[in-house]
């Protein structure tokens, strides 16, 4: 008897399944995620019966509920009859006497297969036989079963299933299949089923494939009605046949590390882990535990085998013990499952890499060798990779025949839409490695991957410019993995394919944040004497890139000389791409270093040389490079004309991204200008665009950009919500001081921090100048001051410096400013000589 017994009565005045469910669950205190959990079922399963949308449940979840219930005697008894109540009772409610017979066990629960089911259920009413196929383990029979329940009424004459015995022949496979109708010949088996629908499950084809694939000829030409669904790790091979792979479960995506375990849910394999996990432990996984518990399931591939393996050692081992003993060796788990033929007779257990090797040995030895090559991609891949890597230096062939004999044997997993959307199973590629390590292949299996992904980043890596760039981004991005393991073996066995491979990343370096390691890389590779016989320009693309990626974190001095370098060498080769690029990476380097001149002299030859050539694109970076010049020397109507001209001259190359940077600069511009509000508009615009475009640095430049103008508007509230967003830490309400250690970036850090701390002491220091404190004012213009010394090609330390200036009384600030203008070469701009001007004339007196 339950607390809610008297609420709501089934036939006969019986309590209904959903309110007895529900008075055991609240009478044991537990939520239905915890009841669940606790069962090893779907949340949504539990939340169907009590709402009364499931009022069949399976025996298997029935006992399951039962027991995580903690149910016995009398109330066991009530609740399972209530849920699955017999055939007379049925009957007489007039529920059930017309169901077909089903001959086939109760389906356990699934998780994560909602769309599986729907989707085979589908094809049962289109094609006379459906073979399910895919790797053992992945939970073929589990779905197939499901399957027969969920259609069952679909098939008047009854839906009945086989199991194959290892030696079975065609007469044993007809009488069996007769024999589970109820009839003893395929003769009266036509008779019994008329012109009535039935549905046959034959499980294990694989075990006596020829066999099988005779008796079902023969069946389906008897009984035309008759619909198969097949189960095995290989299609039976008849006429008429849909495949239909299973996949193992969807996995939380590399760098997905939830602390929430209603997010890691989301993913059927993290669910079924946790559910498993749930039966051998009574502690549900700790927060601490998702993110190993994530990485674990990734690294089993969503494999249910692997992962009911896996999760039985949860006894013993958490799940962060768990990654780090068997997360590399996971073809080495060991398990017992019901009409597995074992590898090790004397023990009766069987391991996944024995499961592998069932399907790895149903390939001919062609496409064994094909998989043994493809074990070397670490990630996704498209059909164009992986005829680059099995031609082998040698003829291209079609691959894709024999990519769909992988995939129909579950071996290949095939998500989404774009190119880069196959992939090996996990534990498959494991295995392939293995076999090819075996052979004595790897090493030419790793060099030939290497030449492959080093000519998809040579050939991808023009388009990180201009128009192209998102989609070239996105195919680097897709391809990391490979790109990491091809340039490291390629980096200890043939470094001048390492050097050409480094030589094309560091715009994508750059792009994700690399800059630091990229660098170390080049560097590596440069000084590597086994490189020192590389083509001339090579060399030259990888000093370039070194020097480009040193901009990008202040070590801009220790690459000039090789910049310079890599300019001469272009100059002598006639290579006006390099030339046109050295000159750019030069106006970067000179401009952090002070060399003013000499950056506009680069600039100024970049635009000569682009125009010669009509190289659309060059001309608008130059022209990019000479607005900043004109800013410095305060002509602000020059610099206007020439951001018109950056924008006019990308949108005629198609370069998105440059006519963003080009707004960017044109929202600075008008904030230079004094049209505060007008810069706060279009500032807020481009931040947006830059979000969309993935320039996380250039972003944060342009809010700070945003507060500061916001800061010189009077709008105080709202720049400080702009510190608040780009720094939080130093945006604590009631605390405004501008603490030394948070403002100074460590050293080693790059100029992007230097130029973003001085933005927020100018933000600041304007705010607070507004308030009427000038005490603060002072210590913020003095801290971003501090900040923009490292950052000579910005305005920020000569604003910070007039700030300052304006904020205190010490005469030496003017002294330091007129030192920054000499080395700098700014120019004041009207508003700030007007408030150094009236500072003056406020002294005088």
């Amino acid at each position: 008897m339950t607390p809610d017994h008297d609420r709501a009565r089934g036939p006969g005045g019986r309590t209904g399944l959903s309110d007895l469910l529900r008075g055991h669950r609240l009478a044991v205190g537990l939520t239905q995620a915890e009841l669940a959990g606790r069962a090893g079922v779907g949340v949504r399963t539990v939340r169907d019966l009590e709402r009364g949308r499931a009022t069949r449940p399976q025996r298997t979840t029935v006992d399951l509920l039962a027991d995580a219930l903690g149910l016995s005697g009398d109330e066991r008894r009530e609740f399972v009859d209530t849920a699955r109540p017999p055939a007379s009772r049925l009957s007489a409610a007039g529920a059930a006497a017309d169901d077909p017979p089903v001959a086939l066990p109760q389906p356990v629960p699934l998780l994560g297969r909602e769309r599986d089911v729907a989707e085979v259920c589908g094809l049962l009413d289109a094609y006379p036989v459906v073979s399910l196929v895919g790797l053992a383990g992945v939970g073929k029979t589990a779905l197939a079963v499901t399957v027969a329940h969920a259609v069952a009424a679909r098939h008047p004459a009854g839906v009945a299933g086989v199991l194959v015995g290892e030696g079975s022949d065609t007469a044993d496979v007809l009488a069996a299949s007769a024999s589970m109708f109820g009839v003893n010949r395929l003769a009266d088996l036509s008779c019994r089923i008329g012109d009535r629908r039935a549905l046959l499950l034959v499980d294990a084809v694989d075990r006596a494939p020829d066999a099988v694939a005779e008796a079902l000829r023969v069946l389906t030409a008897a009984v035309p009605t008759l619909r198969v669904l097949v189960t095995g790790r290989r299609p039976a091979g008849l006429p008429g046949e849909l495949v239909r792979p299973v996949a193992p479960l969807d996995v939380p995506p590399a760098g997905v590390e939830p602390a929430d375990r209603a997010v890691l849910d989301r993913w059927p394999a993290a669910a079924l882990f946790a559910a498993r996990l749930a039966q051998v432990r009574r502690e549900p996984p700790t927060p601490a535990e998702l993110p190993a518990l994530a990485a674990l399931v990734r690294r089993l591939g969503g494999l249910p085998l692997a992962i009911e393996l896996m999760a039985a050692r949860g006894r013993i081992l958490d799940v962060t013990e768990l990654l780090d003993r068997y997360g590399d060796r996971v073809l080495d788990l060991t398990g017992v499952r019901p009409g597995w033929e074992p590898a090790d007779p004397s023990t009766g257990t069987v391991t996944l890499r024995d499961a592998v090797a069932t399907s790895y040995h149903l390939l001919t030895p062609a496409d064994r060798t094909a998989l043994r090559r493809l074990s070397a991609f670490r990630n996704r891949w498209s059909v164009e990779l992986a005829e680059d890597l099995l031609a082998d230096g040698g003829r291209r062939w079609d691959a894709a025949p024999m990519l769909d004999r992988l995939r129909e044997l579950g071996l290949l997993s095939v998500r989404g839409t774009g190119p880069f959307r196959f992939r090996l199973l996990d534990a498959v590629r494991d295995f392939a490695a293995e076999q090819a390590d075996a052979d004595g292949e790897t090493a030419r299996i790793r060099m030939r991957h290497a030449a492959v992904i080093t000519g998809l980043v040579h050939r991808t890596a023009p388009g990180l410019v201009g128009a192209q760039m998102p989609g070239s981004v996105r195919a680097l991005d897709e391809a990391t993995s490979d790109i990491t393991a091809a340039l490291a073996y390629a980096a200890e066995h043939a470094p001048e394919t390492a050097l050409l491979l480094a030589a094309s990343l560091p715009r994508w370096w750059r792009l994700r944040g690399r800059d630091v390691s990229g660098r170390r890389r080049l560097r590596r590779l440069l000084a590597d004497p086994r490189t020192a016989g590389a083509r001339p320009t090579l060399r030259a693309w990888a000093m370039l890139g070194a020097a480009r990626l040193a901009a990008e974190h202040g070590a801009g001095a220790e690459e000039l000389p090789a910049a310079r370098a890599a300019l001469t060498v272009f100059a002598e080769a006639g290579d006006v791409t390099g030339e046109l690029s050295a000159r750019s990476v030069l106006c970067a380097l000179l401009l952090g270093l002070g060399a003013h001149d000499e950056a506009r002299e680069q600039a100024d030859a970049a635009l000569a040389s682009a125009t010669r050539h009509h190289r659309v694109r060059e001309m608008a970076v130059a022209q990019a490079h000479l607005t900043w010049h004109d800013v410095r020397e305060g002509r602000l109507a020059g610099a206007r004309r020439r951001l018109a001209a950056v924008d006019r001259l990308a949108a005629q190359c198609g370069d998105q991204r440059l006519r963003v940077l080009a707004r960017a600069d044109q929202a600075e511009l008008t904030r230079l200008e004094g049209r505060f509000a007008e810069a706060v508009e279009q500032g807020r615009r481009v931040a947006a665009a830059l979000a969309e475009l993935g320039d996380p640095g250039r972003r944060r430049r342009t809010v700070g950009a945003v507060g500061l103008a916001l800061a010189h508007a009077g709008r105080t509230d709202e720049a400080l919500a702009t510190v608040a967003e780009l720094w939080p830490s130093g945006a604590v309400p009631g605390r405004r001081r501008p603490p030394a250690v948070e403002m100074l970036d460590p050293p080693g850090a790059g100029g992007d921090a230097r130029t973003e701390d001085a933005l927020r002491g100018l933000i600041e220091g304007h705010v607070a100048l507004h308030r009427g404190d000038r005490e603060l004012a002072a210590e913020w213009f003095a801290a971003a001051a501090d900040a923009a010394e490292g950052v000579a090609d910005r305005r920020d330390l000569v604003e910070a410096l007039v700030g300052l200036a304006v904020s205190t009384a010490d005469p030496r600030v003017l002294d330091r400013l007129d030192a920054a203008r000499q080395v700098t070469g700014v120019s004041l701009l009207p508003q700030e000589e007007e408030l150094l001007f009236s500072l003056a004339a406020r002294r005088g007196r």
